[in-house]
């Protein structure tokens, strides 16, 4: 009985690894590393234990979120409906195929959330900031009702916006300040364009899912303006990423490399705008322009992170 166990851990692990959906958290960890260079940058200096104490919490609040809104989409029937599951959206299905427990996914979600909150803590008695407990507050709260009763954002067509906010304007913003202690006007493109990149995540994922979360009353942007709509607003937002990087190139001395260099994933969203369908369902390029709106958000951070470090080495 103990070999038994012993054997079938590894594959315990993957699966939960799965429910989790933690090949995702790059699209937490890329905002605290955007905002520690970008205050490394301004300061010359650098904490690390700060910046790991950072990225901790906001890796567990991604995966207590993933966990949450496995659940509650379980619950509301979203999960049970969607038919069309990419590798993106729709859900793992695990609880719905009987390997994981709806119990035992809620109890992990709770204690990612409660490991954030033990993170944050710690942050606060180093900080004593009122600005990092009101981000944290508002990240654990907008993370789990963000599809749990009563609030439920993203069934109100707000949750585009929430998880914009929650893996772009907050953390970059957040370790900016761990880093410099100061909120000022340097990390605000990145952090725009870090939130615009995410917005899109959420938005092209959204493509395939959109009958089920119709059947279920889920008001996502492509439930509420059809996918034509949602797809030019895709496009719209997207052109304006490069306004935003453009405008602080101009603008803001400390943003130039960096907004430059972010201008070169222009290629990349090139090739998205092809792959973009109003169902990206069907056809041989189907989920082509999640992977490369994926991909963008990726590149894009990492490259202003650079054109960070190239800022502070020129001054």
């Amino acid at each position: 009985m103990t070999v038994s166990i012993s054997q079938n851990r590894p594959a315990e692990v993957i699966l939960w690894l799965r429910q989790m959906r933690f090949p995702f958290i790059t699209a937490s960890v890329m905002p605290v590393l955007v905002g520690s260079i970008a205050a490394f940058a301004t300061s010359g200096t650098f904490n690390f234990a700060l910046f790991i104490l950072a990225l901790f919490a906001i890796i567990c609040l991604n995966l207590g979120t993933n966990l949450a809104n496995e659940y509650f989409d379980h619950l509301s029937g979203n999960d049970w409906v969607n038919k069309n599951r990419s590798p993106f959206s729709g859900g793992t299905g695990l609880i719905q195929a009987g390997l994981t427990s709806p119990k035992a996914v809620l109890i992990a979600a709770w204690l990612a959330f409660a490991l954030t909150a033990a993170a944050g803590i710690v942050i606060l008695l180093i900080t004593k900031s009122a600005f990092i407990l009101a981000l944290g507050l508002v990240g654990i709260f907008g993370g789990y009702f963000y599809t749990a009763s009563p609030l439920k954002l993203g069934y109100r067509g707000v949750g585009e916006l929430m998880i914009a906010f929650l893996c772009g304007l907050g953390p970059v913003y957040g370790a900016y300040f761990l880093q410099t202690g100061n909120i000022d006007l340097v990390p605000l493109a990145p952090a725009v364009i870090i939130s615009l990149l995410v917005f899109l995540i959420i938005l092209i994922n959204e493509f395939p899912d959109r009958q089920a979360d119709a059947a279920v009353n889920k008001r996502t942007l492509v439930v509420l303006f059809g996918p034509g709509s949602a797809a030019q607003i895709y496009r719209v937002v997207l052109v304006f990423s490069y306004v935003v990087a453009a405008a602080a190139a101009i603008l803001e001395p400390q943003m130039r490399p960096a907004g430059v260099l972010y201008l070169l994933t222009i290629p990349i969203a090139a090739a998205i705008l092809r792959f973009l369908r109003t169902d990206t369902i069907t056809g041989p390029d189907r989920y082509r322009a999640n992977r490369f709106t994926i991909l963008l958000h990726l590149a894009g951070g990492f490259l202003m992170s650079v054109g960070f470090i190239i800022t502070r080495t020129l001054n």
